[in-house]
């Protein structure tokens, strides 16, 4: 995974579906992105907040793969990084292929330790009309495939920037597959 590498980072500090690229992010210890609207120890995404605004929040940093990008352009869609709301966009390693508490180490410092996948919603058919079956669909025993990222924590603080490297360090086993979060 010696190519593995940051291809964008984004931020928002409203609860807009899209985020906006950046030269840097800072990601803060036990918190998220600072300057992001999901930045924050308790849940920051409003459906959940409604539901239960004491709950931990598992989804501080949204990280997508760009391999992604390059199958929805097959399929039509124009998408680019921050588009689909993450914060880091990577290169080169299989995020959705990771197990429970897989840690991701951007650049020099920061630590994300990956919590689940990202559940997408319908928003994500307002943003591209259609997008929604490319990025959840079904495998051949009928189960849920989620495609549209994984969610973290930030065990380290530290700047995250285009180009920055992307270590992968996997749990001990057994490992546990990923679940929506």
């Amino acid at each position: 995974m010696s190519n593995s590498r940051v291809v964008a980072v984004s931020r928002d500090a409203e609860h807009r579906f899209t985020k906006i690229n950046q030269d840097a992010i800072r990601l803060l210890t036990g918190l998220g992105v600072e300057g992001d609207a999901h930045l924050g120890v308790t849940v920051q995404h409003l459906s959940r907040i409604a539901q239960d605004p004491a709950q931990p929040n598992l989804r501080q940093v949204h990280l997508i793969h760009d391999e992604l990008f390059t199958e929805l352009r097959a399929a039509g869609y124009e998408i680019a990084p921050g588009d689909l709301g993450e914060n880091v966009t990577t290169h080169g390693v299989d995020l959705l292929g990771l197990p429970t508490g897989t840690r991701l180490h951007l650049g020099p410092d920061a630590v994300v330790e990956i919590t689940g996948l990202r559940n997408p919603c319908r928003q994500i058919d307002r943003f591209r009309g259609g997008l929604l079956k490319h990025v959840v669909g079904r495998d051949e025993a009928g189960r849920t495939v989620r495609r549209s990222g994984v969610m973290g924590v930030v065990l380290a603080d530290g700047d995250v920037r285009p180009g920055d490297l992307v270590g992968v360090h996997l749990p001990a086993a057994p490992h546990r597959p990923l679940e929506r979060v």
